[in-house]
């Protein structure tokens, strides 16, 4: 696999959910490893974008300087470690709004290849949740799953070829090597 993009959903693979969503700084709290994940992934070349839907945004219960300060605080744990993102993409919509960017829909993973000059073979997408995975195969590109967040049941036959791993940390493994043997 000679990827070049790792496309990384936030809630649930980057730091931890809630149901009450991640509304303040002090609320978004990284899962264990997966910093160091990215870490890993910036290492060794790759590029490294968060692709996220924030319907909380839409729905009034954070505002924008909400949404750039928890991101902020993440950018900042990363500089620690010594790698950025490449790219902070996000959905600010609720599923109401039916836009073209929210996942299940492709559009903020489409933005993606658009921006890089990117061919679907080139990323992979690794979310935690169906829509996750539905918009990584509506774009073309490959997507994981993680057990970290919301469950992707691994016996619903729309996921038989979805490789599903425990977390961020034990995909980027898989991914790097299978980077080392192509």
């Amino acid at each position: 696999m000679t990827v070049s993009t790792a496309i990384l959903d936030r809630d649930g693979v980057v730091n931890h959910d809630s149901e009450a969503f991640i509304k303040s700084p002090s609320e978004w709290q990284p899962i264990p490893g997966s910093l160091e994940a990215i870490a890993r992934l910036k290492h060794a070349g790759l590029r490294v974008v968060v692709a996220s839907n924030q319907s909380g945004l839409g729905r009034g219960l954070f505002d924008y300087d909400d949404l750039f300060a928890i991101h902020d605080k993440m950018t900042r744990q990363l500089s620690e470690l010594g790698v950025a993102l490449d790219g902070i993409f996000f959905c600010p919509h609720t599923a109401e709004d039916t836009c073209a960017c929210r996942k299940p829909r492709p559009g903020l993973v489409e933005d993606i290849l658009r921006r890089w000059n990117l061919k679907p073979l080139d990323c992979v997408m690794i979310g935690d949740s169906a829509t996750d995975i539905e918009a990584a195969r509506a774009a073309g590109v490959t997507g994981f799953g993680v057990r970290t967040g919301k469950p992707i049941d691994p016996t619903d036959p729309r996921w038989r070829d979805t490789r599903i791993f425990d977390d961020l940390s034990s995909t980027v493994d898989h991914l790097l090597a299978a980077r080392s043997r192509a």
